[in-house]
């Protein structure tokens, strides 16, 4: 699964994409974020608040209780804004 991580999600891991491979008990964004805040201090930083963090998977924005299932690319990012 490709991640895609956009803003301070990404300064704080720093990174803007991985590829990981969660485990088969991973089923919704949530369990991917809660799973993903163990792989680093980084990682840890940008996902202590899941309720500030938006998800797109396939491009497709969703909530964060969607199935990961399947999924080929997963983005995480702070809510967007206009202007």
């Amino acid at each position: 699964m490709q991640l895609l991580y956009f803003a301070w999600v990404r300064e704080r891991i720093g990174l803007g994409a991985e590829e990981v491979d969660p485990p088969v008990t991973i089923a919704t964004v949530a369990d991917l974020i809660a799973w993903l805040s163990s792989r680093s201090d980084g990682h840890a930083a940008a996902f202590a608040d899941p309720a500030r963090l938006r998800a797109a998977i396939d491009q497709a924005f969703v909530p964060l209780d969607t199935s990961v299932v399947g999924a080929r690319e997963v983005a995480i990012f702070p809510p967007v804004t206009g202007g």
